[in-house]
């Protein structure tokens, strides 16, 4: 990675930290996931709206855990799915994780499990897109930032249009298309793959399929997020790529750390919040611990 490219980084991400911290409140776009990637981004969305930042969420209308946000600003999507159907498609892949199966047969389930959900999101997407009355109500807002779990990137479509920083509250996506897109070193060596159980001491056998896999992820990529690449294009005219959008975040907040996960090299504008998504308990009193 270039010096240039490493400051600019930096730059942005300070930047970023600096008017969040001495400004009395930003106005900040909230694009999540239902499920639990919402459970986890909850926690955080509320205690920024505790220091004054004012918070508008995307909501789709069919939904499981989106609920009590009356102290929010929330934009209601309309879905193209049936709540039975998401719920179905969610139940099928719960159950499939757990089944026993080999590298290959663990990359078709998850990948044609993606790609199920991929299909109904990207619909819902493309009528978000369209509805020109909301896109000039979000041009006409002038927020300070997006956040957004990129796992299905139509947020970062709204940001590059709305020229906004992104934020991205994440555990990972699919390919390492986050970590592609943010030039992290990833050798293939010591870094497993999806899909793998492999630890970050490998043997020989287990070095060359990882590297097999690394040598996959691109064009599995590139498949896998064509639908959005190509709205992501036709809404704002040009020619995009699916690094072109992962790669316009300032910062990325993962829910993971280095105990939960093998040692791998990071960028500065990577932050771990491992435990943020687990539940405040209360501490025991010193004579029952």
């Amino acid at each position: 990675m270039n010096t240039r490219l490493f400051f600019g980084i930096v730059t942005r991400s300070l930047l970023f930290f600096i008017s969040i911290q001495f400004t009395e409140g930003g106005k900040l776009l909230v694009i999540p996931h239902d499920g639990s990637h919402w459970l986890s981004m909850r926690g955080l969305v509320d205690k920024l709206s505790e220091k004054g930042h004012q918070i508008v969420i995307f909501v789709p209308d069919v939904n499981f855990h989106m609920k009590n946000l009356d102290q929010y600003t929330v934009i209601t999507l309309q879905a193209t799915y049936s709540k039975e159907l998401m719920e179905s498609l969610i139940k099928k892949f719960s159950y499939d994780m757990f089944e026993r199966r080999t590298i290959l047969e663990n990359i078709q389930m998850t990948y044609q499990g993606m790609v199920n959900m991929s299909n109904l999101i990207i619909s819902s997407c493309e009528n978000l897109l369209k509805n020109e009355t909301l896109i000039k109500y979000l041009e006409k807002s002038h927020f300070d930032a997006l956040l957004s779990d990129p796992m299905f990137p139509c947020g970062e479509i709204i940001g590059e249009h709305l020229a906004i920083p992104s934020v991205f509250f994440m555990r990972g996506v699919l390919f390492s298309v986050d970590l592609d897109a943010a030039q992290v070193l990833s050798p293939p060596s010591y870094v497993p793959r999806m899909f793998t159980t492999y630890t970050d001491h490998m043997t020989f056998k287990q070095r060359l399929v990882n590297f097999l896999l690394a040598s996959i992820q691109p064009i599995a990529s590139k498949i896998f997020y064509a639908p959005f690449v190509r709205v992501a294009s036709e809404f704002l005219r040009r020619d995009v790529t699916i690094l072109d959008l992962f790669s316009r975040a300032s910062i990325l907040l993962l829910r993971g750390d280095f105990i939960f996960d093998f040692p791998r090299p990071i960028m500065p504008n990577m932050i771990f919040i491992g435990g943020i998504n687990c539940a405040n308990k209360k501490l025991l009193d010193k004579g029952k611990a």
